[in-house]
């Protein structure tokens, strides 16, 4: 199975997928570097995901979308951020993806975001804190892990600890907790993962039997 990983960061959702070929698309080369320490077997390629999904999407069997969340998120629009950022329109990207992936794409996919602070132009699925679009049903696990979120080196931490991830070797300019705070649970992401892989499999062995 092919699999596309898209704005995929540290690979939050991907830690516990097997039995897979990942390729991994980051435009952030020092998040890139260390993702292919902690995935030495996927293809990692910087660039924009964006327009890789574009030129590629024809490759692959599933395909998981994480675009940027700031402008999306209601951390952004609280009272408090609402007073005190430059307003900014919801990057569109989230939705030209989910709307190309549905018309175009003849495999699985899920893009992820977080919970946003409008109605959501396209119906998600919506497990823990975050909305998922695909093209197929996800049946919630039965359990998710939860975290608390706060602030500072404590919050880096608690994250890289829930996450099993070690942010002390990043050397690039994006703020610690941010990346940890985006990076989906990877036993959500295993459960997403399983769910594709079943259906994908299911397809096939029904087209094996059709031409054996």
């Amino acid at each position: 199975m092919k699999v596309l990983n898209l704005y995929a960061c540290l690979g939050g959702n991907r830690l516990l997928w097997d039995n897979c070929e990942v390729t991994a698309v980051e435009l952030d080369a020092e998040l890139a570097r260390m993702y292919q320490e902690r995935f030495p077997n996927d293809k990692v390629v910087v660039a924009d995901a964006h327009q890789y999904l574009l030129d590629h999407y024809k490759e692959f069997d599933f395909i998981w979308s994480s675009p940027p969340c700031p402008t999306h998120s209601r951390v952004r629009f609280s009272q408090h951020t609402r007073d005190s950022h430059v307003p900014l329109y919801p990057d569109m990207k989230l939705y030209q993806e989910i709307i190309f992936l549905d018309n175009y794409f003849k495999g699985k996919y899920v893009v992820e975001n977080v919970i946003s602070y409008y109605d959501p132009l396209i119906q998600p699925q919506e497990i823990g804190r975050h909305y998922y679009w695909a093209n197929f049903k996800i049946i919630p696990p039965k359990t998710i892990r939860k975290v608390s979120i706060g602030a500072g080196t404590d919050e880096v931490k608690r994250l890289e600890k829930f996450h099993k991830i070690d942010l002390s070797g990043y050397k690039g300019t994006q703020r610690k907790d941010k990346i940890a705070r985006n990076l989906v649970d990877y036993e959500v992401g295993k459960h997403i993962f399983d769910i594709a892989r079943g259906i994908y499999n299911h397809n096939n062995n029904k087209q094996g039997e059709l031409f054996s």
